[in-house]
């Protein structure tokens, strides 16, 4: 089954060009949202107004190395290993979730462009199914143990919020129906339509739904850093150093409200795990 392309048997009830063009399509609507998301949020000119008002209270200019080598750590820490997750099993299902989407859909953009109508497709049906299986197992890990807070929030699995929990849904239901039809083949046509059905919801609802982020997310990390590197801030007060004597004489009440050990307070609200809904 995973080393079987299950476009090739499809192909013949549905077109090469069919499948293709439904792809592009995709993309299209991919493309048509986030710009509508953009407009209506205005989240351009909102991190070019906020950078440009960054720029102003920078203490520092930063040289053209120093920005690519934030670039490179943006790329490394917040978007290959997701390491602004502090929970490892958040980070975890979001590495299965997003690394299985990306090979999911690559995947099915080869098999369809490259491959539509040949069973065997040497690696790429191997991958489609194990980024199928990826997506999967991050999306209900996600959805019935980590969204599903019933201790402290009093979120059941069937709580569905509308445009909240659509882009999560789909990402959910689009691979599941895909390995059920290709577990399932010949007479499996319903399982078909409705991987597609599932598809078109999850890329032709990213005006709704939280889909459009994953282009922000990057960039908002990205400009978090130049913020730090060159002192703005984004006119915040500075950090100090709290157990430095000359803070504690600039600031004499220090060890009256934080102690004479400022950074080891205590495990805080980590004391206990929420059980009080």
């Amino acid at each position: 089954m995973l080393s079987t392309n299950p476009f090739a048997e499809i192909s013949t009830i549905i077109s090469p060009d069919m499948m293709q063009g439904y792809v592009i399509l995709m993309i299209l609507l991919v493309v048509a949202g986030t710009i509508l998301d953009m407009m209506h949020k205005q989240s351009a000119k909102y991190f070019f107004e906020n950078a440009q008002r960054a720029q102003k209270s920078a203490k520092r200019t930063l040289a053209g190395g120093e920005k690519a080598s934030l670039a490179i750590k943006t790329v490394t820490n917040e978007v290959l290993t997701s390491s602004e997750f502090k929970s490892t099993r958040r980070r975890i299902s979001h590495l299965l979730t997003m690394y299985g989407f990306v090979v999911f859909v690559a995947s099915t953009a080869v098999l369809i462009f490259g491959y539509a109508t040949e069973a065997n497709a040497g690696i790429w049906p191997v991958l489609w199914h194990l980024g199928a299986i990826s997506l999967c197992l991050g999306g209900y890990w996600f959805w019935f143990s980590i969204r599903v807070d019933v201790a402290s929030e009093g979120v059941r699995w069937y709580n569905f919020n509308g445009r909240g929990d659509i882009f999560i849904l789909g990402l959910i239901i689009t691979p599941t129906f895909a390995l059920l039809w290709s577990f399932f083949g010949t007479g499996a046509d319903i399982l078909f339509v409705l991987f597609i059905l599932s598809a078109t919801v999850l890329f032709g609802t990213v005006y709704w739904s939280k889909f459009a982020h994953m282009f922000f997310k990057p960039a908002a990390a990205y400009q978090k850093k130049c913020i730090k590197a060159d002192g703005s801030r984004e006119n915040l007060p500075d950090e100090y150093d709290l157990t430095d004597p000359a803070t504690q004489q600039r600031f004499p009440d220090i060890p009256e409200y934080m102690g004479t050990n400022p950074p080891n307070m205590g495990a805080g609200i980590n004391r206990e795990p929420p059980r009080h809904f």
